[in-house]
C-alpha cells in the first residue's frame, strides 16, 4: 500500500480508481443522498436519519466499485482522504472540472481509457 503524506498528494490516486463515470454517477448519487438524510433530520427533527448518512454514502459508493469500477475502494486504505475525496470529486463534477482532473490523474496513475460523464 502506497503512503501518502498529504490529501494533496493523495487527490490524484483517488480520482484514477474511480475513472468508470458509473462509478462516480454512484458516488455522486450517494454524496446527494447524504445531504438528503442530513436536510430530513433537520427538517422532521429526526435525527435517526443521520444514521443513515454512511449507509448511503457509502453503500453507493462501494456497489459502484463493485459493479462498475471492479476495483477495491480506496476507503478501506485511506478513510479520511477518501472521505474528502468523495466531497471534491463531487466538487469538481458540479464546477465542470472533472474531466480536466480525471486526465490529469490518470497521468499520473494509468488505469486504461477515460470515458466522459457527458455526452460529447
Amino acid at each position: 500500500m502506497k503512503t501518502f503524506t498529504s490529501f494533496r498528494a493523495f487527490y490524484p490516486y483517488y480520482l484514477s480508481q474511480h475513472a468508470d463515470p458509473t462509478c462516480r454517477a454512484f458516488h455522486y448519487i450517494g454524496v446527494v443522498l447524504c445531504w438528503c438524510c442530513f436536510g430530513v433530520a433537520l427538517y422532521m427533527n429526526a435525527w435517526a436519519y443521520l444514521l443513515l448518512m454512511p449507509v448511503m454514502g457509502y453503500g453507493f459508493a462501494w456497489l459502484g466499485h463493485g459493479l462498475f469500477e471492479k476495483n477495491k475502494p480506496a476507503t478501506f486504505d485511506y478513510p479520511i482522504y477518501s472521505f474528502f475525496g468523495d466531497w471534491l470529486m463531487f466538487y469538481h463534477f458540479l464546477t465542470g472540472q472533472i474531466q480536466a482532473q480525471l486526465v490529469e490523474a490518470l497521468q499520473a496513475y494509468p488505469q486504461g481509457e477515460l470515458v466522459s460523464d457527458s455526452p460529447s
